[in-house]
């Protein structure tokens, strides 16, 4: 892993491969290697760029408050010291809150906009409870409930299940408490969608229960430029459930 400092953090990041710059965020409350079954996939076509965010994996983390703004300040910073002033951005669940976050304020520097199990408008009410409600427990348990809870929900393959385990446990409550108040605090990305002049990717387990394909459907129908890849049998974690079909669907930032 290599290290930068920005915004007064030293946040952590993997380089991976030549070609366009390729940016993965990773999800809610995950870290970047949950890239690697694609990074064989992509690496001959794509300078890939796999940050931790801000507080998980191996990036230092800061008090809770940041919010969605806070992330996507970090990839900017990023892209600064990497010299990066373009790049496609894919972002999986909560990292496409940023990805888009970052499009929209950014968007001279995005190549493309690429959402992963990953939608840009609000919660529902009973959502947004199930958040609250979350956080009130992660202050009194710290991360053992997100432990028991999220991988079912996240994939109902036993294998992938595991893996999400381990790497869940290794994140910090201060980091999962900031990733949770970012999400219930985000703005609604959807009204910036017909705005972005380039192409746009959207990835979809049909066997996701916490994203329901119409929702892509929806978000397709408001761009200007955009994929739906529809993936059968696959959850929340089309990196690790589906990895070819994913890669593919990414490839299609090359096709312009």
């Amino acid at each position: 892993m290599n290290t930068v400092h920005v915004n007064g953090l030293d946040l952590a990041y993997e380089r991976r491969g030549r070609g366009e710059v390729l940016v993965l965020l990773h999800g809610f409350p995950l870290e970047h290697g949950i890239w690697d079954p694609l990074v064989p996939l992509l690496e001959a076509d794509f300078d890939l760029l796999l940050p931790d965010l801000r507080g998980f994996g191996a990036s230092q983390g800061s008090q809770p408050g940041f919010g969605i703004p806070g992330y996507v300040a970090d990839l900017a910073g990023l892209l600064d010291q990497q010299g990066i002033e373009r790049a496609f951005i894919a972002g999986h669940s909560m990292g496409g809150f940023v990805a888009a976050a970052f499009s929209a304020a950014h968007p001279d520097r995005v190549g493309g906009l690429a959402l992963v199990a990953a939608q840009v408008g609000l919660d529902s009410p009973e959502k947004l409870a199930s958040r609250q409600a979350v956080v009130a427990r992660v202050r009194a348990e710290g991360v053992t409930p997100v432990v028991e809870s999220m991988p079912p929900l996240l994939s109902s393959d036993p294998a992938v299940q595991n893996q999400l385990s381990e790497i869940i446990q290794r994140q910090s409550a201060r980091a999962v408490l900031g990733g949770l108040e970012a999400m219930i605090a985000r703005g609604d990305y959807t009204p910036a969608l017909p705005g972005f002049d380039f192409p746009l990717v959207l990835i979809c387990g049909l066997a996701d229960p916490i994203i329901a394909p119409e929702r892509f459907r929806e978000m397709r129908a408001l761009a200007r430029r955009a994929w739906l890849v529809e993936l059968e049998g696959v959850g929340h974690m089309p990196m690790m459930e589906a990895p070819p079909e994913t890669a593919g669907a990414l490839k299609r930032f090359l096709d312009g």
